[in-house]
C-alpha cells in the first residue's frame, strides 16, 4: 500500500502498486515496433476512433503484449472494431485475426444489432477485411472462440465485468475458452477497469471496475500465469467512486450535462493492463 499525503489529505494508492510495470514481458525490436506504430496510423481508421488514441494508448498496449505481424490474434467482443481498425491491417499479409464477436442467434437485440454491425464494417471493406474470421464468444462450453491451441495471442479490452455480470462461473469459462485456443507458450493480453483493492463483487459488477486481484484470479483458475503488468493505461485523476460507474466517464458520460466539465477532466477509466501466458 503506497501512502501519499496531498494538502495534508492522506491518499492510498494501493491500485497504483499493483499497476508497476515489471520486466519479464517479451520484447519487441524497432522493427516490430514500427509495424505497429504503422498500423495505429493506418488510413483505414475512422477519425472519431484516432480522437481516442490519447485514452487507449493502442501503439504502446499492443506493443506491450508484443503484437507481431505473424501472429494469429483472438479480439474478444471487438464491438463496433476499434482496435479491428488496426489489428486487421496490421496481421493481414502475414498472420490472422479472428474476432471473437457476439452471438448471432443471442436473446439480447443488442448483441444481434452490434454483430450485425460488425459484420457489414467487414464487408464494407473487403480489401481490408476480407481475410477476418469472425466467430463467436458465448457461455456455450461447447462454442470455442477459435481452434483448440491455434492461436497466439488472445486480445480482450474491458469485458470482463460483463462476464462477472452473468456469474463468476461464466467468466471462468471465458477464461478457459481463452486458455484452450492458445498454443503452449501463447498469451493473453487484457485491459479493464481498475476497482480498487477490496472492492466487492456485487460493487465491481454494478461499476463495471473489477479488482486486479480477481482477474488474476480467475486467469490463473484458467490455467494462466501472470507475467507482466504495465501501466501504460492507468490514469491517476480516476477515484472509481463515481454515481453511474465507469460509466459516468467519458465516452459514455450517462450523467449527461451534469458535472460535465469534471469527468471530461478525469478523461476515461484508470485501467488495468495484463498479460498472462499459457505455460502447458
Amino acid at each position: 500500500m503506497l501512502k501519499i499525503v496531498i494538502g495534508g489529505i492522506l491518499v492510498l494508492l494501493a491500485s497504483l502498486v499493483s499497476a508497476q510495470e515489471n520486466t519479464t514481458a517479451p520484447r519487441l525490436d524497432a522493427e516490430q515496433q514500427g509495424v505497429i506504430k504503422q498500423a495505429v496510423g493506418s488510413s483505414v481508421r475512422s477519425i472519431s476512433n484516432v480522437m481516442r488514441d490519447a485514452a487507449r494508448n493502442p501503439e504502446q498496449t499492443l506493443t506491450f503484449f508484443a503484437i507481431e505481424p505473424q501472429h494469429s490474434v483472438v479480439e474478444i467482443w471487438p464491438g463496433d472494431g476499434w482496435y479491428t481498425e488496426i489489428l486487421a491491417p496490421l496481421l493481414r499479409d502475414e498472420g490472422l485475426y479472428i474476432a471473437a464477436h457476439f452471438d448471432p442467434d443471442s436473446e439480447l437485440e443488442f448483441f444481434r444489432k452490434s454483430r450485425a454491425e460488425f459484420q457489414a464494417k467487414l464487408d464494407k471493406s473487403p480489401e481490408v477485411y476480407g481475410d477476418v474470421e469472425l466467430t463467436v464468444l458465448n457461455y456455450d462450453p461447447q462454442t470455442p472462440i477459435a481452434p483448440p491451441a491455434s492461436v497466439d495471442r488472445v486480445l480482450t479490452f474491458r469485458n470482463v465485468h460483463n462476464w462477472l455480470a452473468q456469474g463468476r462461473d461464466e467468466a471462468l469459462l471465458v477464461f478457459r475458452k481463452m486458455h484452450a485456443a492458445l498454443k503452449p507458450g501463447g498469451m493473453l493480453g487484457l485491459v479493464e477497469h481498475r476497482a480498487r483493492i477490496g472492492t466487492d463483487l456485487e460493487t465491481m459488477i454494478r461499476t463495471g471496475y473489477v479488482t486486479e486481484e480477481l482477474i488474476v484470479e480467475l486467469a490463473e483458475e484458467a490455467g494462466f500465469e501472470l507475467l507482466s503488468r504495465s501501466p501504460v493505461n492507468q490514469n491517476t485523476r480516476d477515484t472509481t467512486t463515481h454515481p453511474e460507474g465507469v460509466w459516468t466517464l467519458p465516452p459514455t458520460l450517462r450523467l449527461g450535462d451534469k458535472d460535465r466539465a469534471q469527468y471530461l477532466s478525469i478523461g476515461e477509466s484508470d485501467r488495468m493492463t495484463l498479460l498472462f501466458i499459457k505455460n502447458e
